[in-house]
């Protein structure tokens, strides 16, 4: 998977995550989420709103993927296959929490 594919998880997972917490949960530098986060909001993947001091994302779930071989389906579909799993009993899980664990969010 891209580097491109998890931020854009990562930020499905938690729209008011902040870049230096989705650069640690995938292992990046916060340069380069920030320079992934404003390539998928140009691309139109997601849409960045000012509130206060930190930035609240949301993402556009029918925009298709540019690749010509996946053209045809929405970013939706990435999303719900990455945040959502089956439970033993065949309903639908919670979002998958490594995206999240284990970290403190301030200010």
């Amino acid at each position: 998977m891209t580097n491109h594919a998890r931020v854009l998880l990562a930020i499905a997972v938690d729209p008011r995550m902040r870049v230096r917490d989705i650069a640690a949960s995938i292992g990046i530098t916060e340069r380069a989420a920030q320079s992934i986060v404003s390539d998928l909001e140009e691309a139109g993947y997601i849409k960045r709103n000012r509130v206060g001091r930190r930035n609240h994302y949301r993402i556009e779930p029918g925009v298709p993927f540019r690749h010509h071989t996946e053209a045809d389906m929405p970013v939706q579909i990435l999303i719900d296959i990455f945040t959502h799993r089956e439970t033993p009993e065949g309903g639908a899980g919670s979002p998958l929490p490594s995206m999240t664990e284990d970290r403190g969010r301030s200010g």
